[in-house]
């Protein structure tokens, strides 16, 4: 009887986690976007210039077996003033949805989707220069590491959505190390997210991120994040068709090689933090699926982007439209888990 009790008030509390899958099962996911948009209207109006994901979209995704939610946010909207308080009502609704998503046993990444940059009196600056230092962003990530480091479906810190051009001064390396410290000085469980240099450019990984294997983690808790996207620029503007774009059936695995190849080489984890394609031509998902499998084949998982509330006829997009899924989903519902080591 007293057994029941326990479990029963575990159950309550959140602390029997039972219903989650484990994180070495590398769940794939999708991108919930939202709280990141209007970046340049700070700290903007809740439901007209950015908004949260919805529970609704928390139960879609989870019904086509996607378990991992990757989160982009603001760090200007998070942490209004530097060295700062978090804000409170901006924390509150990112705790709802963490909360939302760990009822249904689903996993989060925390996004900061800045690309090392940061508002101030209207501009934007690059970290490293005079009015946004490495200690700035740290100690934003210290804060949040704070307040989220008793969730158990964290699964990761995303530190920094694709890093570029930055300050020759002030390099990825140095801010990511700087923000890692912090963090660990705060969370010594959660992982840590961090993205390559060069928009975190996959494809370009071993010349513009490969020196991202000497960063040091305490906790020996690093995951890499790559991007690749299909269209001839890489960019995921997908300007043009599928043959003006120059794309093929394998495009996506060449794209992937060179980073697979680094983390293989060196030992270490990774992740593709976002890729994508439009809606307009199959081939496309033909693309999209020999990639997917590319990765499963190779221990690595990833999230589409994207989802969320805001995108309308957005062509990349898999939010349903009236209640019918998009035609990208067909693809992605198939992979679920990438393959254990």
């Amino acid at each position: 009887m007293m057994f029941r009790f326990i479990l029963t008030a575990l159950l309550i509390s959140g602390l029997f986690q039972g219903s989650m899958a484990q994180q070495s099962d590398l769940p794939f996911g999708i991108n919930l976007a939202g709280a990141e948009f209007a970046h340049d209207k700070i700290p903007g109006i809740y439901n007209k210039n950015y908004i949260y994901p919805t529970t609704a979209e928390l139960d879609y995704f989870k019904s086509k077996g996607l378990t991992l939610f990757r989160l982009p946010f603001l760090w200007e909207r998070i942490q209004p003033q530097l060295n700062g308080s978090l804000d409170v009502e901006e924390l509150k609704r990112m705790k709802t949805f963490v909360d939302n998503a760990k009822e249904r046993g689903l996993w989060v990444i925390l996004d900061m989707h800045n690309y090392c940059r940061r508002y101030e009196n209207g501009t934007r600056h690059i970290i490293g220069s005079p009015e946004v230092s490495i200690a700035h962003v740290a100690d934003a990530w210290a804060k949040l590491a704070g307040e989220f480091r008793s969730y158990s479906n964290i699964w990761g810190y995303g530190i920094m959505n694709e890093p570029h051009d930055l300050l020759e001064n002030t390099p990825w390396f140095n801010i990511a190390q700087g923000i890692i410290t912090q963090i660990r000085s705060v969370d010594t469980r959660t992982p840590i997210i961090v993205a390559g240099d060069s928009w975190s450019s996959a494809e370009r990984w071993p010349v513009m991120s490969g020196n991202l294997k000497n960063l040091k983690d305490p906790s020996r808790n690093l995951i890499y994040e790559g991007h690749i996207y299909f269209d001839e620029d890489a960019s995921g503007s997908y300007r043009n068709t599928y043959e003006k774009e120059m794309a093929t059936p394998s495009t996506g695995i060449v794209r992937a090689v060179p980073f697979v190849n680094w983390l293989k080489k060196n030992n270490l984890r990774g992740f593709i933090g976002e890729y994508g394609v439009p809606d307009n031509d199959p081939r496309w998902l033909v693309t999209l699926d020999n990639f997917l499998a590319y990765l499963k084949k190779n221990d690595i998982n990833g999230t589409y982007w994207a989802a969320g509330p805001m995108w309308g006829k957005y062509k990349l997009a898999v939010e349903p439209v009236n209640g019918q899924d998009r035609p990208q989903m067909k693809v992605l519902e198939k992979y679920k888990t990438a393959d254990k080591k």
